[in-house]
């Protein structure tokens, strides 16, 4: 039987009125398993007009009883994470172990959350002048938003909704539409800890949604994770209307391997960084840049062995090291990229088109590709690929490898896998990238740092989480005070100075 999958609105689940709806497959089988509305713009704006009537009673709660109800939504959460994570998977196609991850990591940021009284305080100047203190204070901004993408369906709403939410902020989620109902549980499960009904809202939709959204000037800032064309045109969009904007974009995180490494450790390091979740991360590592021919040539056998050991399946088979992709239109875009590849030169070490599995013959899979003496004006290195295809592109030495992962387009994430402290810490302050990892494959930072991109892979002044999370969902106001000691001054018409 094929589920349908309401909208949450109000504390509710509510039914589409608007009759548009998509498909939502289970990658593993192909088959559709629900569906999912799309949103009118009407039906969208009824949700912003929700959250709206809410906020300003949720802004009045102090934040110590914001903090729990964060706190309870904690354990609710981890009492319902293997349902949530088998969930997760059959829509995503992700193992369930590579959910509860998913999951885990959206709840180390509602962790961070909890503190909120402490973020939340002003700073405080006694006696800035005679008789006069200057005091500030951080308020929510009101109506926010975000939306988000499919391949993290649990981390990047709790991203956005925890800081918004936390600092008095009612919030309009609008999840993918490719696997949309663990953002609806995780909003039911907000009400069961007692957030109250209209702070958290999911509605599912497409453009019109989206535009809708933009368009409204009652939401005062959004939040976004997905493609860089679609990233630059919210946030053009969203400054052009007045809103403030957070926009993450796409990666071509790159891993510079020193000649002084561990290759046994680096390869390790690359095929699950490369692999994993079916390359479907904006953290992925997808360009591994050995430096020298010989560590490439020793880099390369040593990926190559472990590609053809890497076990493809369904997501629910505890077995597998990674599992389908999304969808059929993402294993054919793959698919041509890897074509792609080929027709411009780069050796094929390992080809995972064709891969069937056995009793899940319709399932959305993708094997493991591997490319060697790829070149920085292929395709394959230029564009992201957002599949289990990893590209090895040799550098003749530091300066070359530290000029590619600087010079791309792209500058989410990067990693330098090294024994040497100098070239190490030299790769970390020069490398035009946000994130870096040193001996670290997969850079995210934990949850009380900031997760932002550089040039095309993120636009907006503040980063995700951290502090800056609550920078972004808040508006500072400062007050300066005095209060009459009863001596009449007369007026002054000079600006005031504290002297």
């Amino acid at each position: 039987m094929i589920r349908e999958i309401p909208h949450f609105v109000g504390g509710k689940r509510v039914p589409t009125t608007g009759g548009r709806v998509a498909d939502v497959f289970e990658p593993s089988t192909g088959a559709v398993q629900a569906r999912v509305p799309l949103a009118t713009a009407d039906e969208v704006r009824a949700v912003i007009a929700n959250a709206e009537a809410a906020q300003p009673a949720w802004a009045a709660t102090n934040p110590q009883k914001r903090a729990r109800v964060l706190l309870r939504f904690l354990e609710l959460i981890q009492g319902e994470m293997d349902d949530l994570a088998r969930l997760l998977a059959s829509e995503h196609g992700k193992t369930v172990d590579d959910a509860k991850g998913d999951i885990q990591r959206g709840l180390e940021v509602i962790e961070f959350c909890v503190g909120a009284p402490h973020l939340l305080k002003g700073e405080y100047s006694s006696g800035a002048g005679a008789g006069i203190d200057v005091y500030s204070m951080r308020q929510p901004l009101g109506v926010v938003a975000g939306i988000t993408p499919f391949n993290f369906p649990a981390m990047i709403p709790l991203w956005k909704a925890g800081p918004a939410i936390a600092a008095g902020n009612a919030f309009v989620l609008k999840p993918s539409e490719r696997d949309p109902s663990v953002p609806v549980r995780l909003a039911e499960l907000f009400i069961e800890a007692g957030l109250p009904a209209g702070i958290f809202n999911v509605v599912h939709g497409d453009k019109v949604a989206v535009d809708t959204i933009l368009e409204d000037p009652r939401v005062q800032a959004v939040g976004f994770v997905g493609s860089t064309p679609i990233a630059e045109y919210i946030y053009k969009t969203a400054a052009a209307n007045g809103m403030r904007a957070q926009c993450f974009g796409g990666a071509k995180n790159h891993l510079i391997v020193m000649p002084d490494a561990d290759l046994d450790q680096v390869a390790d390091a690359l095929i699950g960084a490369g692999y994993g979740s079916a390359g479907e991360r904006c953290m992925a590592i997808s360009v591994a840049v050995p430096v020298g021919e010989e560590t490439a040539d020793a880099l390369a056998a040593k990926l190559a062995e472990r590609v053809r050991d890497l076990r493809v399946g369904p997501s629910l088979d505890g077995d597998v090291d990674y599992g389908p992709l999304v969808t059929r239109a993402a294993v054919e875009r793959v698919e041509g990229y890897i074509q792609q590849g080929v027709d411009e030169g780069a050796t094929l070490l390992a080809d995972g088109r064709g891969l069937v599995v056995d009793g899940y013959e319709n399932g959305f899979y993708l094997g493991p590709t591997l490319f060697d003496h790829v070149t920085t004006d292929m395709a394959i290195y230029r564009e992201e690929i957002f599949g289990p295809v990893l590209v090895i592109a040799r550098a003749h030495d530091y300066e070359e490898a530290l000029r590619m992962a600087s010079e791309h387009e792209f500058g989410n994430g990067v990693g330098i896998f090294t024994r040497d402290g100098d070239a190490a810490r030299d790769f970390a302050a020069r490398v035009n990238v946000g994130m870096v990892g040193v001996n670290v494959p997969i850079p995210v930072p934990i949850a009380y740092f900031t997760f932002g991109g550089w040039k095309n892979s993120g636009f907006g002044d503040l980063n995700q989480h951290g502090a800056d999370g609550f920078r972004f969902y808040t508006k500072t106001k400062t007050v300066t005070s005095r209060w009459p000691s009863g001596i009449r001054e007369g007026a002054s018409f000079v600006i005031p100075t504290m002297h």
